[in-house]
């Protein structure tokens, strides 16, 4: 297995992980929904400073995660936005999807990523360190429709302290749909 930031990403393959994953798991619909937000995230990376962490298999793309600046109008620390992610159906519970998450913190913490948040199962991102949020604690860019899914971490030695100010994410995920 190989996990990489991938600087030059096969973005149709990702995508079409992507939208397959979800279709399997969530129905057409999301499959679609996902694979238009992957498209558009992938499309604005070269300007917003988003990136793209890989596994591949002997050659095959296994599962991809994609990390997007958070910024917080009155606080200066870096923030980093998990979303999305996806392992392909049938390599699910191998734990490819932990071992990239782990690899792409630790890159994004070498680069001087502070802290990392995402928006999803508390059991599986729980795995890789990430812990329950308050709004007190990170107000979201959008309203919540599950809060208890509103989870992160420090990427520092330091404790999670407050984050200061409007919170304001990357276009393709500033969407109430997605929260």
């Amino acid at each position: 297995m190989i996990y990489a930031e991938d600087v030059t990403p096969n973005t149709d393959a990702i995508i079409r992980l992507f939208a397959e994953t979800f279709a399997a798991s969530e129905g057409a619909a999301e499959g679609a929904l996902i694979g238009d937000l992957v498209t558009n995230l992938l499309k604005d990376r070269p300007t917003d400073g988003s990136q793209v962490f890989t596994a591949t298999d002997d050659g095959t793309l296994v599962a991809a995660v994609l990390f997007s600046p958070m910024l917080y109008s009155n606080d200066p620390r870096r923030v980093v936005l998990l979303s999305p992610m996806a392992v392909t159906t049938d390599r699910h519970g191998e734990g490819i999807g932990q071992a990239l998450i782990t690899h792409a913190l630790t890159t994004l913490r070498d680069q001087g990523a502070e802290v990392a948040i995402t928006y999803g199962s508390p059991d599986f991102y729980g795995k890789t360190g990430f812990l329950p949020l308050t709004e007190d604690t990170a107000p979201a860019p959008q309203p919540l429709s599950f809060p208890h899914g509103w989870i992160g971490q420090s990427l520092t030695d330091a404790p999670l302290t407050p984050l200061k100010g409007t919170p304001r994410c990357v276009a393709a995920l500033n969407d109430p749909q997605f929260w």
